[in-house]
C-alpha cells in the first residue's frame, strides 16, 4: 500500500518513485490491500509481491530512502542497499496477518492505509532541499512515532 500511496502523492512532480518489497513475500498482492488502494481512488496497475533482494541486487534502482513498516521487520536483518540510502523503521501491524471476520480484516487494511497515508503525507511535505541529512534522519524517525 506504502507504494501506492507515495506514487499517488508524488504523481506527476517527479520527487519520488516508490517501490515496496518485503523479506517473505506473500507471491501475490493481497486482494484486500487492493481493494483498500482502490477504494481511495488510488491507481493499482503494474503492483507485484516482490522480494526485497530485488532491489539490493547490482542494477536495481538506487533508493535514496528505506522505510520499513512491518513491526516484524524490526527485527530482521535488512540487505546492505546500494548508495546508502537514509533509513527509518515506521512500524505498522501487518493487515494480512489478522484473523477474524472479514470486516475485522477489511478495518485492518483501513487503519495501516491510514497511518501509513498519514507518515507518507508528512514524508513529501518536509523541505528535503533546506534539511542537512541528520536533521533529515530526526525528522523521519519522528514520523515513525507518530
Amino acid at each position: 500500500m506504502a507504494e501506492a500511496i507515495l506514487n499517488s502523492l508524488t504523481m506527476n512532480r517527479g520527487r519520488f518513485k516508490a517501490y515496496s518489497a518485503g523479506s517473505h513475500p506473500a507471491g501475490q498482492v493481497s486482494p484486500l490491500a487492493i481493494k483498500q488502494l482502490r477504494s481511495a481512488g488510488l491507481q493499482t496497475d503494474g503492483l507485484r509481491s516482490k522480494d526485497w533482494n530485488e532491489f539490493a541486487n547490482f542494477g536495481a534502482p538506487v533508493m535514496d530512502f528505506v522505510f520499513t513498516v512491518c513491526d516484524d521487520a524490526a527485527k530482521e536483518a535488512c540487505p546492505v542497499w546500494p548508495g546508502q540510502p537514509m533509513t527509518a523503521h515506521w512500524g505498522q501491524p501487518d493487515p494480512a496477518a489478522v484473523e477474524g471476520t472479514d470486516e475485522q480484516k477489511r478495518r485492518a487494511f483501513l487503519q495501516a492505509f491510514g497511518a501509513l497515508r498519514n507518515r507518507i503525507s508528512i514524508f513529501v511535505s518536509l523541505p528535503l532541499d533546506k534539511l542537512d541529512r541528520l536533521a533529515i534522519k530526526k525528522k523521519l524517525d519522528e514520523i515513525g512515532k507518530s
